[in-house]
Formats: structure tokens, sequence, C-alpha cells
């Protein structure tokens, strides 16, 4: 009996082994926790503040390019087939459709240059750089979104779209650059 159940917890424990070191899991969970990045948001018109970009800069540091930016395509697919997923627990394909549409559609290739600036700049200050460089891509390609199909106006837009987010954008940057250290102290990259 106790040999059965040895068995067992030797399954389960290489079961969990081989679960953390496989490239799906972590980027499915990449996928998850952009989603609860997402339930973590003010409220602001017409583009709340979340913590979404700090996951898509840490998705592409952490996965590299390609698993960084499939975390992200995942995310994306399961909020167009209608998953609750985006910021307030909004749903269906309509949002990228919407004015926070730009900003979510660039998270994919936010993340994949994040990672592969990431590859090429190992230092600190190429870390913060390269994520500098994702976020940016996502707030330039999310404010031409809202200029183009919205606002019309391209101060407004700046204003609205970029400008407001500038505290914040520093803020996550510096964070998800403590937690990459932080972790990548123990691996370079996730599998």
């Amino acid at each position: 009996m106790a040999i059965k159940e040895n068995a067992k917890s030797n399954v389960l424990l290489n079961t969990i082994s081989v679960l953390r070191t496989s490239q799906i899991f972590w980027i499915l969970s990449f996928s998850l926790l952009t989603v609860i990045g997402a339930q973590v948001a003010i409220p602001v018109n017409p583009v709340p503040f979340t913590l979404q970009t700090m996951i898509v800069l840490l998705a592409g540091a952490l996965l590299g390019p390609k698993n960084g930016a499939y975390s992200q395509l995942i995310y994306l697919a399961a909020g167009a087939i209608g998953l609750p997923v985006f910021a307030g627990g909004t749903l269906g394909i309509g949002i990228l459709f919407g004015t926070t549409g730009g900003y979510l559609l660039a998270f994919p290739l936010g993340a994949f240059l994040t990672g592969y600036l990431v590859q090429k700049y190992k230092s600190y200050i190429g870390v913060i750089l390269s994520m500098i460089a994702g976020n940016l891509l996502i707030i330039f390609t999310g404010t031409l979104f809202l200029f183009t199909f919205y606002l019309k106006n391209l101060e407004e837009a700046i204003i609205a779209g970029a400008a407001i987010f500038t505290f914040w954008m520093a803020l996550k940057i510096f964070a998800a650059a403590t937690i990459y250290f932080g972790i990548s102290k123990k691996n370079e990259t996730l599998p």
C-alpha cells in the first residue's frame, strides 16, 4: 500500500515538474495574468488605467519574443470569442474595435518587441529601455487608433491616449523590471 501511494506521489510530482517546464504552461499563465491585470483597473475615459501593460512587458521579457506574443494572442482570442477577460469584465470582439482596441491589438507586438530587445540587451538599462520601447509601441498604436477612429483630433488623442499614462507607464516599467530581475536571477527566461 505504501509503495502504491509513493508511486502516485512520484507521478504527481513528475507531472508538476513537467508542467513547470512546459512552454504552453507559461504562455497560458501569462495569458491568465493579463486577464487578472485587466481586472485591476481605474476607470478613466476613454481608456482605463490597468496593469495589463506591465504583464505584457513581463511576458516578452520572461518568455521571449515569440512566446510572449503568443500569450497575448491567446488573451485577445479569449476576449474575441466572448470570455470576459478585458478591463471591467467586458467581452466580445467589439472591444477590439472600441476605444481601447489599438492598445489591445498592440499587446502581442509590445511583448514581441520587449522580448526581442531583452534577449539582445540584458543589462539593467537595456531591460528598462526594452520595456520602454515595448510600452511606447503599445501607447503609440493605441493613441493612433484613438485618433483615427474616435477623437479625430491629434492633440486630444495624445492627451487622452498617451500623456495621461506617462506617470503610470514609468511606474509599471520599473515594477516590471524589478520583477524581471527578481525572477531572472533564478532563470534567464522561463521555458
